[in-house]
């Protein structure tokens, strides 16, 4: 549900419909549509952090690997734009940013791979976070050559061991 078409028209009854379970089941957990809503964008979101953690934690040179998976996710974009909406929401809502603290410390891990430096990191996961909403923005998202091309550009240096 979130992957095709992001938050419009959830509500439990198509939540439910959607898990092929009885409404009664949805609104046995949550609350309201907000908390269903804000726990499948917190897994969304958790999820893709542990899929750059892996990266961090690989040996050899990563840069690739995260390129594809950045194709990947570009490729059916409903996922993504749910994130960016956990974003938003986590903006507003401090008790919502450990899932969004989750993405960013991975996506950290992954630059402290290849730079010590705290203002290269740093630009690197806000670099990252903007070209995903600028892919979100076209019809033709980058390719892995160009993702990897972009993350070689912000992360120039050679790979490091896992820490």
């Amino acid at each position: 549900m979130v992957e095709r078409d992001g938050a419009a028209g959830v509500s439990h009854r198509s939540v439910s419909r959607e898990a092929g379970l009885p409404t009664s089941a949805s609104t046995y957990y949550f609350a309201g549509v907000d908390d269903l809503l804000t726990a499948a964008l917190t897994t969304c979101m958790t999820e893709d952090a542990v899929h750059i953690r892996g990266l961090v934690d690989t040996p050899g040179d990563p840069r690739r690997a995260l390129a594809e998976h950045l194709r990947h996710i570009c490729t059916a974009p409903g996922r993504l734009v749910a994130e960016y909406e956990l974003f938003l929401l986590a903006a507003r809502r401090p008790e919502l940013r450990e899932s969004t603290d989750h993405w960013t410390a991975a996506v950290t891990d992954f630059a402290l791979r290849f730079s010590s430096d705290p203002v290269r990191v740093r630009v690197f996961v806000g670099a990252l976070d903007g070209l995903l909403i600028q892919a979100l923005l076209t019809d033709a998202p980058p390719s892995t050559d160009e993702w990897e091309a972009m993350i070689r550009d912000l992360l120039p240096g050679p790979c490091l061991a896992p820490a």
